[in-house]
């Protein structure tokens, strides 16, 4: 759909799988001439009848991990969507242990607006096909997904792409967001972006970038990141927040002078390029100084487990949370570990190793570590 390989990273291609969060972007267009669905596609030419498509609106894909030791990846990921494609192969049987893993995070970052993609429907029979569908149908009974259209669709032949389109654009609007409001965004990926050897003088400073939540970033801006960077203090890990200017802004590939919400946006600064490269301000906010959330090193959750551990072959049971044992946390893009220190059947109070700012209200996703894997086992909300 976007005509780009979201996986970039050297070890990524050479493993085929993905590790980092990947990025690509697209537009939606609707052929005036063309009826439903054919009439959908994502470029400015009908692909169905060669005449001049109408723009609906742009979008930007954020490719996550599928494998399950890189479930905090996938979390961090689906913090910033406002929708999401939950991908399912016909050619195996429904639900892959992975497959209920990725519905239940979908559910624990509260997203609600999804589509169910039958993938691979080239590779099998009309009978598995149907097959295929039913055994969708029963997995999502019940769930947050119930109701979601199910497209099946041959990537690889560009097979109903053109309906996976004209969904997409029914099923995952656009949100409303308050442009008024001071400018926040959740950083997912930081960069250097200078090539080894480039000259002092022609080196620039470190990139952020996320997703754009409410209000918006213009050149020149004064920035603060925040929980930011970490300083261990004795036995405890202290945050201190950073402040910079924005030299440059991104959305997409074009270089623009205001980015505001709805898409995936960069930010060029004059932060020193070793504070941001390797990801290192991911999980961090930014914003207008002083308007940004506080910076938390406990936190007190209204929490509700699931009834099996999700991902797992055996689909044991969720024990209950015990004093002192130490869950990982996912708040927004942070990822930290949290020890409990005290706990009842509505609440957990957890120390956290590392500080991260969130609200009151906020959804935290709860996973524990089960035969050498973090399995996510329930969903909370910081209270206040």
């Amino acid at each position: 759909m976007t005509g780009e390989w979201a996986s970039r990273h050297s070890e990524e291609l050479k493993r085929g799988i993905t590790i980092k969060l990947g990025y690509a972007d697209a537009a939606i267009y609707k052929c005036p001439n063309c009826p439903e669905p054919e009439c959908y596609c994502t470029s400015e030419i009908c692909s169905n009848c060669g005449g001049e498509a109408e723009l609906q609106r742009t979008l930007s894909f954020v490719d996550a991990p599928g494998h399950e030791i890189l479930m905090a990846t996938m979390l961090s990921g689906a913090a910033v969507m406002d929708g999401a494609i939950l991908v399912i192969a016909a050619n195996e049987t429904c639900p892959q242990p992975q497959t209920r893993e990725h519905l239940a995070a979908i559910e624990a970052v509260g997203l609600k607006n999804l589509i169910v993609v039958q993938n691979k429907i080239d590779l099998v029979s009309i009978e598995r096909a149907e097959e295929s569908y039913k055994e969708i149908k029963s997995f999502l009974k019940g769930s947050i997904a119930e109701n979601a259209p199910i497209i099946p669709v041959s990537a690889q032949q560009l097979i109903n792409i053109d309906l996976l389109v004209q969904a997409m654009q029914e099923y995952l609007p656009t949100p409303e967001r308050d442009p008024d409001l001071p400018p926040r965004m959740y950083i997912v990926r930081s960069f250097d972006v200078n090539k080894p050897g480039t000259a002092i003088e022609d080196m620039v400073g470190g990139v952020i970038g996320g997703s754009i939540t409410q209000g918006s970033f213009h050149l020149e801006d004064e920035i603060e990141i925040r929980p930011g960077l970490p300083q261990r203090q004795k036995n405890r890990v202290k945050m201190r927040e950073i402040y910079t200017t924005i030299t440059s802004l991104h959305v997409g590939n074009t270089q623009v002078e205001e980015a505001i919400p709805g898409g995936l946006a960069g930010i060029g600064t004059m932060l020193d390029p070793s504070l941001t490269k390797s990801d290192g301000l991911v999980g961090s906010l930014a914003g207008k100084p002083g308007t940004l959330p506080p910076v938390l090193e406990s936190m007190v959750l209204e929490y509700r487990l699931f009834d099996k551990v999700v991902g797992s072959m055996t689909e044991e049971k969720v024990a209950k949370i015990a004093k002192g044992e130490k869950l990982l946390l996912n708040v927004g893009t942070a990822k930290t570990m949290g020890e409990v220190s005290d706990v009842s059947k509505k609440t957990v109070e957890m120390q956290l190793s590392i500080p991260v700012c969130a609200l009151p209200g906020d959804r935290v996703a709860l996973s524990r570590r089960i035969g050498g894997r973090w399995r996510l086992i329930g969903v909370g909300t910081v209270s206040g």
